[in-house]
């Protein structure tokens, strides 16, 4: 392999995808606005949606910037404080956080332009809206890919440092737990209180305008949905290519004789192979956007092989390049093995999800079924599909785990989740563009648009959640094989050669490492249920007080909902976060580093049975309500769907606030082990 190639590649590459969502932005905001009502109901929601993200990057500046110094105390200087050097892994933290901080900018200011254009082209038809959509999901998919890879590139290029590598991914991880936490309690927040006293008691649509916490819920999709989920994934996909290169590093700096992969594959090509594989993923999935288009009328089937078409079509294009490699000798056969099993296990996990969470399909269509007798049972029977669904995932993960030790080890295993997320520029446009075409549904509602309008957009959004739910598979899988990794590294930096769980401290590291999954879900769910009673009581408080708002002779408040969503999360999400950031490193300082080591795998293990369990659920009691909807089981205003909507109200912490944010909370914890292992050598 030609390293400086293949680095060359990883700065150019980038700067390419960045240029291509450039085009897609200007694409999209050229298209028609509509009239003055979709206008104002449009910038309504962008300024709500601009106004909670300064106020958020505000407060995590003034974190970023102490743990800064931290890590420039302990870790940079080490000892000896009058030791000056660079703070070399103090600027990598700050420039992933920076780094994700931006991606989740860029994905929320194009969705809240592309959310009202949507809307317009909804007007014309299904396969109009489902491109501008479309365009705006793949505008934050390539740009979460492309600035992640320029990103660790420059790092790697200017330091030359596993240490620096590591920094850099635990400022993305910081920001991207922070932003996952905040956005998922605002959108649940209005969410929550726009259907229990909008749908529940007024009795009146989702996204009627007379409800105070219309635009509030809308803002939310974008804060949550769109930034919350770019900070997240940026985190994934550069916390893949840093657990593979910290690997091949660290094997080697640790073992007098080591084989990765193959005898004649060293140390320095282990390290730039992930920047060679991310970077054909950046081109493969710009490809695969160009690909994606249905027809008028088409079924949520035919819907769904629209989008798979891409992502199948960009993962079909990574194969083929990486097997002309491993047959040209540019790197080992067992190389193309392994991106095979992690672009497999992502897309199995992922179908796996769909299955049981898409309406098409018998499990949902049972669970609405479960709503004929009330909100226990469709409860009830959500939590026990959740819980069932968790098998198949696990089966994969641990079959594509052994493959890709057989083939390479630990540094395999690493290997085959960068594989996994190759094409991650096209998955997470596949995710990011349900929240456009919810919001798209939301302004047609508002602005009283025909009925036909609604229906196109509620298509697209049913669609949305199947694929959200899709995207949730892979990061969660993505995050177990990366984690594990971590937990490698970790292990060998530390000297840790083997565990005795029989050892008092290592089990109290286990038992604590399982714990926190369930602690950091509870705190974030509960924060939830705080911040959305205060929405309910000030919807209640506006339609008690506000003459003429029920019969729409008066303006709601949406200002008052919006500042209850944004000063509830922003003090809700401090918490979480600090347990995160705090337990590993006590654990390691007061128990022993084995006991830290224990502690990460309980809560890898663990974590992601959870973050499987309440994604699946919430999708589940989301689309079983659209099934509903739809006009099954009596339809809307049914006692079938009053209990459905409890059913959904109840999942969405479930699947975009607790589950989203615990694949990053097992990174965040293995990465700051990572990073602080010299402080529990000895």
């Amino acid at each position: 392999m030609n390293n400086d190639l293949i680095l060359i590649m990883a700065l150019i590459i980038p700067l390419i995808g960045i240029i291509f969502a450039l085009y897609l932005s200007f694409n999209i905001v050229k298209q028609d606005e509509g009239n003055k009502d979709i206008i104002f109901i449009g910038n309504a929601i962008k300024e709500g949606a601009m106004a909670f993200l300064s106020k958020e990057y505000r407060v995590l500046s003034i974190f970023v910037i102490i743990v800064a110094i931290i890590i420039t105390v302990l870790l940079d200087f080490g000892k000896d404080i009058t030791n000056y050097q660079l703070p070399k892994i103090a600027i990598s933290y700050i420039a992933g956080a920076i780094g994700s901080g931006i991606a989740g900018f860029v994905g929320m200011s194009i969705a809240v332009r592309a959310n009202y254009r949507t809307t317009v082209q909804a007007m014309k038809g299904l396969n109009p809206a489902l491109r501008i959509a479309f365009k705006s999901g793949a505008v934050m998919g390539i740009s979460v890919v492309s600035i992640g890879l320029l990103g660790i590139t420059i790092i790697y290029l200017i330091f030359d440092s596993m240490e620096a590598a590591a920094g850099f991914g635990f400022g993305a991880s910081t920001i991207a737990l922070f932003a996952r936490v905040g956005g998922g309690i605002y959108t649940k927040a209005a969410d929550i209180g726009a259907d229990l006293v909008g749908k529940l008691e007024a009795g009146i649509p989702e996204d009627d305008p007379r409800n105070p916490a219309t635009i509030a819920d809308n803002v939310g999709d974008n804060v949550g949905d769109v930034a919350g989920m770019g900070a997240d994934l940026f985190e994934s996909y550069v916390g893949s290519i840093i657990a593979t290169m910290t690997l091949a590093a660290v094997i080697t700096a640790t073992a007098s004789s080591v084989t990765l992969i193959s005898d004649s594959f060293d140390s320095k090509n282990a390290v730039v192979l992930p920047f060679f594989i991310a970077s054909i993923g950046i081109i493969s999935s710009i490809i695969g956007t160009f690909l994606v288009r249905t027809k008028e009328g088409a079924s949520m089937g035919s819907l769904l092989w629209s989008l798979r078409t891409g992502i199948f079509s960009a993962g079909f294009i990574v194969l083929i390049v990486m097997l002309l490699g491993s047959l040209t000798s540019m790197f080992p056969l067992g190389v193309f093995w392994i991106i095979l099993t992690g672009l497999i296990a992502g897309v199995i996990i992922g179908t796996a999800s769909e299955i049981a969470t898409s309406y098409e399909y018998k499990y949902t269509k049972n669970l609405a079924e479960q709503a004929k007798t009330g909100a226990a049972t469709i409860i009830i029977g959500g939590l026990g599909l959740g819980m069932i669904s968790t098998i198949i995932p696990t089966l994969v993960i641990i079959i594509s785990m052994a493959l890709a030790y057989m083939l390479g080890g630990y540094y395999g295993i690493a290997l085959a989740a960068v594989g996994m997320l190759s094409t991650l520029g096209i998955t997470l446009a596949t995710d990011a563009y349900g929240p456009v075409a919810d919001n798209a549904g939301g302004i047609a509602e508002q602005a009283k648009l025909p009925p036909e309008v609604r229906e196109r957009t509620d298509a697209l959004d049913s669609l949305g959640n199947t694929t959200a739910a899709t995207g949730k598979g892979f990061a969660i899988g993505s995050a177990v094989l990366t984690a594990g990794a971590l937990l490698f590294s970790y292990a060998s930096i530390a000297g840790i050669e083997s565990t005795n769980l029989l050892e008092v401290k290592v089990l109290i590291g286990l038992i604590i490492g399982t714990l926190m999954p369930f602690v950091f879900s509870a705190l974030t769910m509960q924060a939830v249920g705080a911040a959305a009673i205060d929405m309910v009581n000030e919807v209640r408080r506006q339609f008690k007080e506000i003459k003429g708002l029920m019969e729409g002779k008066a303006v709601a408040d949406y200002a008052k909902a919006v500042e209850i969503s944004t000063n509830g999360s922003l003090k809700a999400m401090i918490v979480p976060g600090l347990i995160a950031i705090i337990v590993p490193i006590a654990t390691g300082l007061i128990l022993s580093k084995e006991a830290l080591g224990a502690m990460l795998a309980g809560s890898i293990a663990s974590g992601f049975l959870l973050a499987i369990m309440m994604a699946n659920s919430g999708g589940a009691w989301d689309n079983a309500k659209k099934y509903i909807e739809s006009g099954k089981l009596g339809g809307k205003g049914s006692d079938a769907h009053t209990a459905a909507v409890v059913g959904d109200t109840v999942g969405d912490p479930f699947k975009d606030t607790s589950g989203p944010a615990l694949n990053i909370l097992i990174k965040l914890m293995t990465i700051i082990s990572v990073v602080f292992a010299p402080l529990f050598i000895g």
